[in-house]
Parts: structure tokens; C-alpha cells; sequence
């Protein structure tokens, strides 16, 4: 796991200061004790709801902010991928500076749309044992309506961390629903300071101060076969 805090391509040179890249270290710690599981949903949600970020060019983002909901030239007939975590989204899109993925979008989604998907959804690579052969697991591929993909979650560098973070890939056979149904509300980040905020906090060093601003995410409660789906740990 890299802790060296080079200088970030997106974010720009840090300043220099020693004792603020400690501090952050010692943040980082208390957020990733030797009990934190390696892999579960970390997320902000309320009772009903969950926030999962997606970055898209500004033809299909403007029409979405406008609309509420997504629409063309959004594709109904193509997989989409929605992350619950802040920072993996920051990474995937270098902070809303990536070409076609200049607006960044918050959207707040019902947890029974968030949860229909986690559980008709499959591994995008097989546990060990799990399926006979190969082909029983592209079987289920094919069959599921959601593909769930673990990566390494990021610091507010792009660093690598020791825990997962959730992306869900929603197919055609339910991104109708997902498009129209279940959003509740969207937010766009390139025009709320806190994008621009948090950036300029961490080229000038201030990294506690820049984690604060972050969305606050925490674990997102699931089932016993929800988390065996998973792959959810549990200690």
C-alpha cells in the first residue's frame, strides 16, 4: 500500500507540509484498524436512500440534471456502472477533468432500487469453489442483472487503500428502472464548490481540512445472503 503522497497529477503539487501528511497518515490509520473487513459497502445513505456517483460528457449530464432523471441521449440498451464511493469516483474521473466525464453527478437512489440490484447480481470474477467449472459461472453472468466488481478504494491522493470499494454494473434488463424509477435526486459536483473545495485544500497541504469535506460514508448494512453474494466480510 503506497503512503508516500507523491505529488497528484489531477490535484496538482502539495505543499510541503511534514506535519499535515503525518496527521493524515494517523487519520488514515483510525479509518483502517486491523478489524475494519477488507471487503464491505461502504456509502452515504439515509433510511430510504443511497447516493452512488457517476461522470458523464455534458450532453448526457446536463439533460439529466434538467430532466431528474437520465434520459437521451442516455442509453437504455448498455450497461452502466454505479460507485457509492466519493473518492474511487474522483480517481476514475480525475476530479470532473477527464474528457467526457466533465460532469460529475451525485444521485441519490431508493436502497430497495440500490439492494433489487445487489441481489440479482453476480461476481465479476468467481470465488474459488464457488461454481463446478468456468461455465457455470458465465451461466450466471449472463443471467444476472447486476455485476458487482471490488476494487481498491482510494485516498484522497488516488492512492490505493487496503479495503474495497463497490462497483455495480446495472444492465439493460433493469436500467430502465434505474434511469427513471428509482432516483430520487441528482446533484451535480463540477458546479457545487466542494469538488473545487477540496482540491484546493490539498494542493495547499491542508489535508485534514480536505478530508472533511468529503461525503460521509460509512457502512451500509446488508443480509446474511446478501453479504455471501457478495462476497461481504464479516470479520
Amino acid at each position: 500500500m503506497r503512503r508516500d503522497f507523491p505529488a497528484d497529477k489531477q490535484c496538482g503539487r502539495v505543499a510541503d507540509t511534514t506535519s499535515e501528511r503525518q496527521i493524515y497518515k494517523l487519520l488514515l490509520q483510525k479509518m483502517e484498524p486491523s478489524t475494519l473487513p477488507r471487503i464491505q459497502i461502504r456509502a452515504n445513505y439515509d433510511e430510504e436512500t443511497i447516493v452512488v456517483y457517476q461522470a458523464y460528457k455534458p450532453a448526457i449530464g446536463e439533460a439529466a440534471l434538467a430532466a431528474g432523471h437520465f434520459v437521451e441521449p442516455f442509453s437504455l440498451n448498455r450497461m452502466t456502472w454505479i460507485k457509492p464511493s466519493f473518492l474511487w469516483m474522483m480517481e476514475r474521473c480525475g476530479w470532473g477533468e477527464k474528457k467526457d466525464q466533465e460532469v460529475v453527478l451525485g444521485i441519490r437512489i431508493t436502497r430497495a432500487g440500490w439492494e433489487e440490484a445487489l441481489s440479482n447480481s453476480v461476481l465479476s470474477h468467481p470465488r474459488e469453489g464457488e461454481y463446478r467449472d468456468h461455465n457455470k459461472w458465465l451461466e450466471a453472468k449472463k443471467k444476472a442483472t447486476a455485476i458487482v466488481q471490488w476494487d481498491p478504494e482510494r485516498d484522497i491522493f488516488g492512492n490505493k487503500l487496503s479495503w474495497r470499494s463497490i462497483q455495480v454494473g446495472i444492465s439493460k434488463d433493469i436500467i430502465s428502472s434505474y434511469a427513471k424509477d428509482w432516483i430520487r435526486e441528482i446533484t451535480k459536483f463540477t458546479v457545487r464548490p466542494l469538488i473545487k473545495d477540496i482540491r484546493a485544500l490539498i494542493k495547499a497541504g491542508k489535508l485534514t481540512e480536505a478530508h472533511e469535506l468529503l461525503p460521509k460514508e460509512r457502512e451500509y448494512p446488508v443480509s446474511e445472503a446478501l453479504a455471501k453474494r457478495l462476497a461481504i466480510s464479516r470479520e
